[in-house]
């Protein structure tokens, strides 16, 4: 069996932290570096619901996208959220490893899962590493459809293909718009719409899309008939866990590790009911 470091050591090979955005915190958070390792769980969140799944599986190393400390701490006390998920971890020879920004530019990336979940075939990068001679590399993706879809049929396939969730997948602009050209982002996307435009894509697929930027964005829609699919901020990520899932199977095949690789299917979206409006006229109070 392989020691954390070796395993460690493959999967920096996948995605390297120098790659990781200068705000990040990805790496090995804890963990022997001497440990056996012989099962392996990814998932999107090191939350306690995961932490626990990793006990119940018996993992040696947790690989989630999400870090557990972006901002810091001054305390990894049990009677704190995350604190209670370190003392977890660490009781049950359990090492966490994050891969974040570093996993969203890779290639094969976040937004290579998610355009592989929905069939659609990556053309390029949506925003380019400069970095990388070969142009492959970079954040969210531009991507083709075999056969055009209406950006009804669009939203229908993202909801039945990605996980489900409480929001499912929201739309602005015409249901039956005509879409062969789409821009995905895995997570949250609103910053990349002068990147969206640029590409002259039919649709962008993403999540967390705020008030203000979508509404600015579709007010522009005259110029640019641009359809805005966004779905939940977990589902869009979740695809990479197979992808990481399966590459780390690949390695071990390699080098003869007979690892055992999981994917937790659990839920870990925080929303978890949605409630729908009641149908009204266009115009809010107007009479029925």
């Amino acid at each position: 069996m392989p020691r954390l470091s070796e395993v460690i050591a493959a999967l920096d090979n996948l995605w390297p932290a120098e790659r990781a955005e200068s705000w990040d915190a990805v790496g090995t958070v804890v963990g022997d570096p001497d440990q056996e390792v012989t099962r392996v769980l990814f998932a999107v969140d090191p939350v306690q619901e995961i932490a626990d799944e990793a006990v119940m599986l018996g993992a040696d190393l947790l690989v989630t996208h999400h870090p557990l400390y972006l901002r810091g701490t001054t305390t990894v006390a049990a009677s704190t959220f995350k604190g209670r998920v370190v003392h977890t971890l660490i009781k049950n020879d359990i090492a966490l490893h994050v891969a974040h920004t570093n996993a969203d530019t890779a290639d094969p990336g976040v937004s290579d899962a998610l355009a592989g979940a929905l069939d659609l075939n990556v053309v390029r990068p949506l925003v380019p590493d400069p970095a990388d001679p070969e142009g492959r590399r970079g954040l969210g993706r531009v991507c083709e459809l075999t056969h055009p879809l209406t950006v009804r049929e669009l939203a229908a396939r993202a909801a039945e293909r990605l996980p489900a969730t409480a929001q499912g997948v929201r739309v602005a602009g015409d249901p039956e718009a005509t879409v062969r050209t789409v821009a995905v982002s895995g997570g949250s996307g609103d910053s990349l719409f002068d990147h969206v435009r640029a590409a002259g894509v039919d649709a962008f697929l993403t999540a967390d899309l705020r008030h203000h930027p979508a509404s600015e964005f579709s007010a522009a829609r005259a110029h640019s008939p641009l359809a805005l699919l966004d779905a939940a901020h977990w589902a869009t990520e979740w695809p990479w866990c197979e992808l990481g899932a399966a590459q780390l199977d690949e390695i071990s095949d390699r080098n003869g590790w007979d690892l055992r690789v999981h994917v937790s299917k659990t839920v870990t979206d925080p929303w978890t009911a949605q409630v729908a409006s009641a149908p009204t006229s266009s115009a809010m109070g107007a009479p029925n």
